[in-house]
């Protein structure tokens, strides 16, 4: 069976994702491309096939439609509006909810078996939104969810301390938005808690800084994509290679019917299993107001839809 990717939305981010897949080693035999602008992406995939030449990866790029999705092993969709500057993620829903009732539709009536990947804001509630949708079994949808907060917040860690990020062992858990939080009770530098080298009023800066990023970018020049787009084939990787990669991604949460992001072992299924870190007193309160965050936007969506 051939490790064929259809891409839905080849604006900044899903062509970021494009870029950055052809510049490792993913295995994807075949990316397909998507987009209600037709003319662009015969352009777009005619400019990443010149890349080939260099590429580590021979990929067939091609423009496409929905019937490529009968046999695709993933499905990236990275379609919807842009969040404008000082407009939440979460005062998207109302736009992007309809283009993927949409998308999903087009999706699942050729047959479609394989794995959502979204990445589309606001992420959990559109991550929600295709599950329910597209009626697939819940490990088999994936939100990108809080691992470009994660890498965000590991790079800065690493600034601080003069560490490779690689080495720290840290998440941003719940909510891809403003609800957000560091479970620092859990963060470690090897196998050393971070208390040992950050103080309070450090880590809250760095938490500070990892949340507004976003904000901050969008503010200098738009959008944000590269993160994302790197973040994207790192989730592709761990499926396509059956990797056990333990990511931060948003997935179904049945207990409190949202999808909201943990630590979760990613592999060829999917998601295969979530992972509860232990948190602290405090911890567990940004959680729960998390979830709720998540799950008043859903209940907004459907009342508004009713």
């Amino acid at each position: 069976m051939k490790n064929k990717v259809v891409l839905i939305g080849c604006g900044n981010v899903g062509m970021s994702y494009a870029y950055a897949l052809l510049n490792q080693h993913t295995y994807v035999d075949e990316l397909i491309l998507i987009d209600i602008d037709n003319e662009r992406i015969i352009g777009e995939a005619m400019d990443l096939n010149h890349c080939l030449a260099y590429s580590p990866s021979k990929v067939n790029i091609r423009v496409g439609d929905y019937n490529d999705c009968n046999d695709a092993r993933i499905v990236v969709i990275a379609a919807g509006s842009n969040q404008n500057p000082g407009e939440t993620r979460l005062d998207l829903i109302h736009k992007n909810s309809r283009i993927f009732k949409s998308i999903i539709t087009n999706v699942m009536i050729n047959n479609f078996k394989g794995i959502f990947l979204v990445a589309t804001n606001p992420l959990d509630v559109m991550t929600y939104l295709t599950l329910k949708y597209s009626d697939l079994e819940p490990n088999k949808v994936i939100g990108s969810g809080t691992t470009l907060d994660t890498a965000r917040l590991k790079y800065l860690i690493s600034e601080n301390l003069k560490v490779c990020p690689k080495d720290i062992q840290a998440f941003v858990i719940g909510e891809h938005g403003d609800s957000e939080f560091v479970a620092w009770s859990n963060a470690n530098i090897a196998l050393t808690n971070i208390n040992e080298f950050l103080n309070h009023d450090e880590m809250k800066k760095i938490e500070d800084d990892v949340r507004d990023s976003a904000y901050e970018i969008i503010k200098k020049k738009g959008a944000t994509y590269y993160g994302i787009g790197m973040c994207l084939v790192r989730i592709t990787s761990a499926i396509l290679e059956d990797k056990n990669i333990i990511l931060p991604v948003s997935s179904y949460d049945n207990e409190n019917d949202v999808c909201i992001s943990t630590p979760a072992i990613v592999n060829s299924h999917g998601v295969q299993e979530k992972i509860f870190i232990p948190l602290n007193e405090e911890e567990t309160k940004k959680l729960t107001k998390s979830i709720e965050v998540i799950k008043d936007t859903i209940n907004l969506l459907k009342e508004s839809n009713e």
